[in-house]
């Protein structure tokens, strides 16, 4: 079987990458000639663990190809991903031009019939719009090409994506005809060999089910952080209170770790884009309004700590930052919560230092020159007032304190990811902060 990915970015290169490691032929596409340019030497654009070594397998193998050109990619092809970028507009919707723009030259260029998927995160009703698209171009050129139209939404985490694509917890098909459902039952039967389920539904829910996904583990992090900032007022301990609520399997472990605020590519575009389909319909999405609301204002909760540690006066004050990609095993600073803390630190007339194992290149071409950049977590720490820490990166979890001390100016830290013991951090002479625990006593 021979698909063509268009898009080379987080979605499509991962997907196409893995698509070829079990043997599909796949050709990625990709407008930005330097990209394709620097994938054909196996130059990879994004950090994600494993996947430069399967890009450079599978290229020898034959498996996997780049190129710019859309036209060469569908000779033969059977089906089409489209997994292009979905930016949100102002007013929060997803812009699906460069979505509709694919759409197009599919009709333009396709010689057989193909199955036109889409893979990026789009919103309901996006499937009609593409058909549409697709057809209009048939239409110009007096073809009578069959195609058909798929949602085939993506579930996978920043940082485990191989694994998210190899081994799914579930594989999410929209589709409206037998056709369509045969090709794709073909192209992941890999899988459910593996026993990995494929879930078949009309393409509406299925374009739904994304949203609704992203929308509901969101809904969990900002509900245990307006529960952490809770507990601070009443003296109850949000580590105590997570253990207990977690082990309720109808809640479960996972995502109901207090924290400074949900960033990236998929939670914050999807609940705001959510909110406003609901909004075209005529509908408030209450609980997902409040879910943003309180996640913009967690984002700065350490900033307020380090401003009252410090008596309201950072003027000249210098802040290490341990961690700026919104969450580990990734280079991603969308909407990262350490760009808001920045800018308000900065603001408050302090100079922020920052290290980061993997985000270092992404920040500068993000902040440039506004903050200065450390080769190591030590060398942040020369003469820094205090440490703030904004990402739970494995190798900050048990630091050399001893070398923290001597390098502090000030032996404060604040933690916005709760990974050290405050007893721990008290008894080694700091003065320690976290998320949902009262530390002033």
């Amino acid at each position: 079987m021979k698909i063509t990915i268009v898009g080379s970015g987080y979605v499509g290169l991962v997907t196409g990458t893995c698509f070829s490691e079990v043997g599909i032929d796949v050709t990625c596409v990709d407008i930005d000639q330097k990209k394709i340019e620097n994938l054909k030497k196996g130059i990879i654009p994004i950090f994600e663990p494993g996947l430069e070594e399967m890009v450079h397998r599978n290229q020898k193998k034959d498996r996997l190809h780049f190129t710019t050109n859309i036209a060469e990619a569908l000779i033969d092809c059977e089906v089409v991903f489209i997994a292009v970028g979905t930016p949100p507009d102002e007013d929060g919707s997803a812009d699906l031009k460069y979505v509709l723009g694919v759409a197009a030259e599919c009709g333009r260029y396709m010689k057989d019939y193909l199955l036109i998927v889409t893979k990026s995160t789009v919103p309901v009703g996006t499937a009609k719009m593409v058909k549409s698209a697709v057809q209009e171009e048939l239409t110009k050129r007096n073809a009578t090409l069959d195609f058909d139209v798929a949602s085939n939404p993506e579930f996978l985490k920043e940082g485990a994506a191989i694994d998210d694509f190899l081994k799914p917890d579930r594989i999410v098909v929209g589709l409206d005809s037998e056709r369509a459902e045969e090709v794709m039952k073909s192209l992941y039967k890999p899988f459910t060999l593996n026993g990995h389920p494929v879930i078949f539904m009309d393409i509406t829910s299925a374009e739904m089910t994304k949203y609704a996904a992203n929308s509901m583990l969101a809904t969990k992090i900002s509900f245990m952080n307006d529960i952490a900032n809770l507990c601070e007022i009443v003296g109850a301990d949000i580590n105590m209170v997570r253990k207990g609520i977690g082990s309720d399997s109808r809640i479960g472990q996972k995502f109901i770790y207090p924290g400074i605020g949900y960033g990236g590519s998929c939670f914050p575009k999807d609940v705001k884009a959510l909110i406003h389909t609901a909004h075209d319909y005529k509908y408030e999405l209450r609980v997902l309004k409040s879910v943003e609301e309180v996640n913009e204002d967690q984002k700065s909760v350490l900033f307020h700590k380090v401003n009252k540690y410090f008596n309201g006066d950072l003027k000249g004050k210098t802040i290490a930052f341990w961690g700026l990609s919104f969450k580990p095993m990734t280079d991603d600073m969308r909407e990262a919560p350490s760009l808001v803390l920045i800018k308000k630190f900065r603001d408050a007339g302090a100079i922020v230092k920052a290290y980061d194992p993997a985000a270092m290149e992404e920040a500068k071409r993000i902040l440039g020159d506004t903050i200065t950049y450390a080769e190591d977590q030590y060398e942040v720490l020369i003469d820094a007032d205090c440490l703030v820490l904004i990402t739970e990166w494995a190798e900050f979890k048990f630091p050399n304190f001893n070398v923290i001390r001597k390098l502090l100016k000030t032996l404060v830290i604040f933690d916005g990811r709760n990974i050290y013991d405050r007893a721990e951090m008290k008894a080694k002479g700091f003065d320690y902060f976290c998320i949902g625990i009262d530390t002033t006593n």
